[in-house]
This record gives structure tokens, C-alpha cells and sequence, in this order.
């Protein structure tokens, strides 16, 4: 074994032994940072051609005095390799304050191999993390087969890529920026018993569409932002697993919503609550004439929900619905399509499946032209929110949903 390696492997054992004295007090995981993976085909090479670093930034809901990340293969069509991996605090750029920088482990070791369809949690590390900050995640990609990615495409913050296996080095010399987070899915932290985890799921209007990149302005990080100015809420986490082009009943981008239920909510660490806001793309994909397949109806879209709903109630989570917001004007809008999304937004407003409602189409309308946004929350296409609208949609949840 290399120096480093047992380097990595002592420093994971004193983490462990750490972790076990304090296992008294924070016993729980809690899930603070996520993205739901999609497919990428690896057709151009551009994966696994040579060893490379990665430097993943995310931004935290929900703080912990230790961590843990989850690495994904689950979209992989082999087996991946992920070697020397670091948890550290980000300063400017790709750069990190290396005093910060913990290794991260699998059950002990530097590396680990993920089967193709998998995902890895690593050993905990201690390491304080403060809420609502941001996580520089760094790990090494070696040199290898790769099919396809498991990714989350829009990242709306910038990360990085670097040559070789330069993952613990203060700077990344020759950084490459990306704007998505391959292999990465999500970090844990650990909490009391009382801290909770709220899923916002959804498609592009949860996963933060035309808000200003690396700013932290999409809906749910300002939601988590509100949270933790209220000493009710502060114990809660924000996991925002939208993914653009998402539909209820029918594969888009990523697998339709009932399908990945389970990958990205249920599977989740300490889900107390869940926020649905889907099927806007389903009804603006309806009655396609290339694929008929894609029709849809309210009632379906209403079947939809209701079926994750029950699966998540299944689970002791309490599932509220978000109303759609307005789309007249969208490109693929159309009179039938805002009587079905009229309807959704009936059915969630009245119905008992759900344990209560978030009215965002009531946040971000035109309150002349209840169909259209107003034009201070219009990101400018008619379908989604700009800052303005996502900080409207945010500010009007109502906490009191989350201390139920």
C-alpha cells in the first residue's frame, strides 16, 4: 500500500472513531444537497478517456458537524471507478483552503468500483459544515471504459475539471469549467432526530431554468434560505430534485416522474416532506403528433400525483402539491392545454390525497391575465420564471406546512 493510501485509510479510522463518540447526539443523516441523475451517452469519448479530476461545487440547505457523499452510477452501463476523493470548502474558483480538506473513504478504502446501475455512499468524514454554504466535492475519474454517464446536466453553478489526479491540491492548474455534476448525487449530513429533509420535486421550474448561475436564486434555495431565519425550521433541509424537460407520465428528459420516484425521494436520507410541481411538460407535449403515444389527460396527470402521493404517504411523508404556474405564451402552449393545467391546479387546491397545497400559479401570475405571468416574474419564453419569479414563488410557502 502507497503512503498516501494509508494516509487515507488512518485518517478514515480516526473519522470513524470520532464519529462514534458523538454517535450519541448525531445519530441521524440527513440529506442537505441532491440532484437527480440523468442518462449521457459517452459518445464522443469525452468520459474516462484519461484520468481526470473533478471539482464538483454544490450549495448546501442544512448544516452538520460531518458528511457524507453519494456517488452515482446508476445510469452507468459498467462498472465505474472513483478514486481519491476530498470533502473541502471552496474559495474562489476551482480553489479549495486545503486545511479544510478531508478525505473521503469506502469502508476504509481510497477507491472504490460502483456497478454499473449503482450508487456508493462514502464512510462519514468529520468535517463542520455551516448552513447554506458552499462544498467543494473533488474526486478522480481514472482512466477507463465508459459507456455512459450518470449525470445532472443543468447545474446553473459552475464546477470544474482538471488533468491527472490533482484532487487534494489547493488550485487546479489547466481547470476546465463545466456546468453540469457527473457521478455526483448528493451529500448527507449529521443532525439531531428533530432535522428533517423537504424534497421540491419537479422539472425545470424546480431544478431553477434562467435564474442567474451561481447565485442559489432557484425556488428551493429560497425556501431553505427562509428556513433558516425561523428557529421553527432551521432543522430542516431543502433537496431540490428537479430535472428539466421532466414529465409525470412519460419519459423527457430523464425517466418520467413515477419511475424515479423511488431513486429520488424514497430513497433519500431523513425525507420528512415532499413538494411536488409537475406534468407542465406533459400537458405542453400532449397530442404530439409525432409520438401519440405522449397524449395525455388532467385525469391522467391527476392519477399521476395521486399515485406518488400514496407511495410517499407509505413512507410517512407528508406530500403537499404545488399548483402549476401560468404558460399561455410558451411555445407549446395552447387553449386545451391551460384547461388541463387549470384542472391539475383545481384538483390540487381541493382534494384530500394531498396533505395541503403551495399556490405558485397564485405567486407568479398576472392577477389582470391569470393565465400569463406577470412580467416582473417572466424570464421572457412565458413558461419560466426569471429571479424575480422563483424569489416570489419561494417567499410564498408558507413554513407553517413544515412543522406539521
Amino acid at each position: 500500500m502507497k503512503l498516501h493510501q494509508r494516509i487515507l485509510v488512518l485518517s478514515a479510522a480516526l473519522t470513524l472513531s470520532l464519529l462514534s463518540v458523538a454517535a450519541s447526539a448525531q445519530d441521524h443523516w440527513v440529506g442537505t444537497w441532491a440532484a437527480s441523475p440523468v442518462a449521457l451517452v459517452n459518445s464522443d469519448g469525452k468520459y474516462g478517456v484519461a484520468e481526470t479530476t473533478y471539482r464538483e461545487i454544490v450549495h448546501l440547505s442544512l448544516g452538520g458537524p460531518s458528511a457524507r457523499v453519494i456517488f452515482t452510477n446508476e445510469f452507468g452501463l459498467t462498472p465505474l471507478t472513483i478514486n481519491a476523493a476530498y470533502l473541502a470548502v471552496p474559495t474562489k474558483g476551482s480553489d479549495i483552503d486545503v486545511s479544510t480538506a478531508h478525505p473521503l473513504t469506502f469502508n476504509g478504502r481510497p477507491s472504490i468500483t460502483i456497478p454499473a446501475g449503482a450508487l456508493v455512499v462514502s464512510d462519514p468524514t468529520v468535517l463542520n459544515l455551516a448552513p447554506l454554504s458552499d462544498v467543494a466535492v473533488s474526486f478522480v475519474i481514472p482512466a477507463q471504459a465508459i459507456q455512459q454517464v450518470s449525470q445532472h446536466t443543468f447545474a446553473d453553478q459552475t464546477s470544474y475539471t482538471a488533468p491527472g489526479n490533482v484532487s487534494g491540491a489547493a488550485s487546479l492548474s489547466n481547470a476546465t469549467e463545466i456546468t453540469n455534476w457527473p457521478f455526483l448525487k448528493g451529500i448527507d449530513v449529521s443532525a439531531d432526530e428533530k432535522s428533517a429533509a423537504i424534497v421540491a420535486f419537479g422539472d425545470s421550474i424546480t431544478d431553477g431554468s434562467h435564474s442567474t448561475p451561481n447565485t442559489n436564486r432557484r425556488w428551493p434555495n429560497v425556501l431553505a434560505q427562509r428556513l433558516q431565519t425561523d428557529k421553527k425550521t432551521r432543522n430542516l433541509a431543502v433537496l431540490n430534485e428537479g430535472i428539466g424537460g421532466n414529465r409525470v407520465l412519460h419519459d423527457g428528459t430523464g425517466p418520467n416522474a413515477l419511475s424515479r420516484f423511488d431513486r429520488d425521494v424514497l430513497a433519500l436520507a431523513g425525507v420528512k416532506y415532499l413538494v411536488i410541481l409537475e406534468s407542465i411538460n406533459d400537458i405542453g407535449h400532449a397530442k404530439n403528433p409525432v409520438n401519440p403515444d405522449d397524449t395525455v389527460s388532467a385525469e391522467d396527470l391527476i392519477a399521476g400525483i395521486a399515485q406518488m402521493a400514496t407511495r410517499a404517504h407509505t413512507h410517512g411523508i407528508k406530500v403537499y402539491g404545488a399548483t402549476l404556474t401560468p404558460y399561455v405564451g410558451a411555445k407549446y402552449a395552447s387553449p386545451a392545454g391551460d384547461q388541463m393545467r387549470q384542472a391539475v391546479n383545481n384538483w390540487i387546491r381541493t382534494t384530500n390525497v394531498l396533505d395541503g397545497f403551495i399556490d405558485f400559479e397564485k405567486a407568479t401570475q398576472d392577477p389582470a391575465n391569470p393565465s400569463v405571468f406577470a412580467t416582473a416574474n417572466d424570464c421572457g419564453d412565458h413558461l419560466h420564471p426569471n429571479d424575480v419569479g422563483y424569489k416570489a414563488m419561494g417567499e410564498s410557502i408558507d413554513l407553517k406546512l413544515f412543522q406539521k
